[in-house]
């Protein structure tokens, strides 16, 4: 088996079965600030593309990048498609041209063309995405790979039923915003990232030692920051400027792994190609030289700044396609959000208060508008309503510029936390722990993501019950989104249909109706009689 690295997560993999590419990304994203690093806008796309299977591990747009999609990669190749909740990745697929889909199912393998066997594992949880995320098993007869990605927690029995594997494609650097926007003194928020970093070292290690393949090749970051406003946050070695990114690089990490007494760990650039056969790794060659590697990381912030002059035209068209913001931004927000703050019960309680957005840069003259251009927002959860901040207490608050979330209004973007907040070009406070619940609600802007993730938390404590309806014994949660179908069930003859997304349910048989998969648990009642 021979891999090519083609940047971030991104790899192509060379196999008895046939070529597959996994999350080609190259294009500034998260609101043009994250870059992929090392530079990968040098590879020949349009013949990485050209490949049989296409696997995306999940729609966070560091690992699905449209454009690249659509311009390079072959619409005949086969999508290796997780075992999402929602059809939302299959869906932004299709809208490219991609109409071959092999529809996995989490955890079990299947058999492909030329001997390849694949598996992918996915995560369906509400930190998940919500919409999910998965790693990729391989195994083509030479070599059984795995590529984990952003994936964890993982069940790591359940992935190792797939055979003992020879090499290991892991995340090992971080994906968040914290403490970097955080109003925090220099010290705390240096002490934060430190932690942070170990964090993600840590738990990097722990998968290593669990999954047990002797060859490590970390992947899935970091990103780079080429936006002038933005630079500060690159990880530029532990003493490096400011000290407050949360990153690390996979030259640091693999300086770790040996001090940790793992020899087993290989560089992985775009452009870097091995051969993978057992648990042997051969001709390991990079597309330069190894001073030039070297140069990469040791020289960090040249390399960088070098390659920031080079990316600037880009990310200056992404920004100047911004939206401006509008007087009325209030209105829209209302519209948009309060009807899904009505959905979402268990996540407006677990906020249970108001949280406060100021939306800096608002047009003079609008609508609540300050002499500084700040627009001050209240998100009253308890209340289920946004209106202007009357000067009421605040547990959390993001000043935020208003061009973001006006273009995030413009385009329908229905997950701010892989979108606003990962761009890092905002600032926050808040009083106590970090609130899962909030930057869940972010992630759930529509009305299937937001049931979707009620229905996943009323759920959590299911011990699998049935229930009785029109004659039948029934599951009690829709195989689709999880809705109490005590609630949402109707029942015509021997077909349940569940009125919440209007799922329909073969009951005779447990078949779905409406799409492949999602099988339904019942029993006609006195059918033993």
């Amino acid at each position: 088996m021979r891999v090519t690295g083609t940047g971030h997560a991104g790899m192509r993999f060379e196999t008895t079965g046939g070529s597959v590419l996994c999350d080609p990304w190259t294009n500034p994203t998260f609101f043009a600030s994250w870059v992929p690093f090392p530079d990968n806008t040098g590879l020949d796309w349009a013949a990485l593309g050209q490949c049989d299977y296409l696997y995306v591990s999940h729609l966070h747009r560091d690992h699905f990048d449209a454009e690249n999609l659509r311009r390079n990669v072959s619409k005949d190749a086969r999508v290796l498609l997780p075992d999402f909740p929602t059809d939302e990745l299959e869906n932004e697929l299709r809208d490219l041209g991609f109409r071959h889909f092999v529809r996995t199912r989490s955890g079990e393998p299947i058999d492909l063309d030329g001997g390849l066997r694949v598996m992918v594992t996915s995560l369906k949880g509400p930190g998940d995405g919500p919409i999910g995320d998965s790693a990729l098993s391989l195994d083509d007869g030479t070599a059984r790979i795995v590529n984990q990605n952003d994936a964890h927690p993982l069940d790591i029995p359940e992935l190792l039923e797939f055979g003992a594997y020879d090499a290991h494609f892991t995340q090992f650097s971080g994906a968040i915003w914290w403490p970097m926007v955080y109003d925090l003194p220099t010290a705390a928020k240096r002490e934060f990232a430190r932690r942070k970093r170990i964090g993600q070292e840590d738990r990097a290690m722990r998968y290593i030692r669990e999954v047990g393949a002797p060859n490590i090749f970390p992947t899935a970051g970091p990103p780079c920051f080429l936006d002038d406003e933005l630079f500060r946050w690159n990880g530029l070695g532990y003493e490096g400027v400011e000290n407050e990114s949360i990153f690390t690089d996979q030259w640091e990490f693999l300086g770790r792994m040996r001090e940790l007494g793992h020899d087993g760990g290989h560089l992985l650039l775009p452009g870097t190609t091995a051969e993978i056969d057992g648990p042997a790794v051969r001709n390991l060659t990079h597309p330069m030289s190894d001073a030039e590697v070297e140069r990469i990381f040791v020289d960090k912030e040249s390399y960088l700044r070098e390659f920031a002059e080079r990316a600037r035209p880009v990310i200056e068209a992404q920004k100047a396609a911004w939206s401006a913001p509008q007087p009325d931004i209030l209105r829209q927000l209302k519209e948009w959000i309060e009807p899904l703050m009505k959905r979402a019960d268990h996540m407006c309680d677990g906020i249970g208060g108001v949280v406060r957005m100021d939306l800096t840069g608002m047009p003079a003259g609008a609508p609540g508008v300050d002499d500084d251009g700040v627009l001050p927002l209240a998100f009253d959860f308890a209340g289920r309503e946004i209106r202007t901040w009357d000067g009421e207490q605040a547990r959390y608050r993001w000043t935020i510029p208003a061009t973001l979330v006006q273009t995030n209004i413009d385009t329908g973007e229905v997950d701010w936390s892989n979108s606003l907040f990962l761009s890092v070009r905002f600032a926050a406070t808040r009083v106590g722990q970090y609130n899962e619940y909030l930057y869940t609600f972010f992630k759930c802007l529509s009305e299937e993501r937001m049931d979707y993730v009620e229905n996943w938390y009323d759920a959590a404590n299911d011990d699998g019950r049935d229930i009785e309806l029109d004659g039948w014994k029934v599951q009690a949660r829709c195989p689709h989104l999880s809705a109490d179908l005590s609630k949402f069930g109707a029942v015509d003859g021997d077909v349940l249909t569940c009125t919440l997304h209007n799922w329909k349910f073969n009951l005779a048989t447990g078949r779905c109706l409406t799409s492949a998969g999602h099988e339904i648990r019942a029993e006609k009642l006195g059918a033993s009689d």
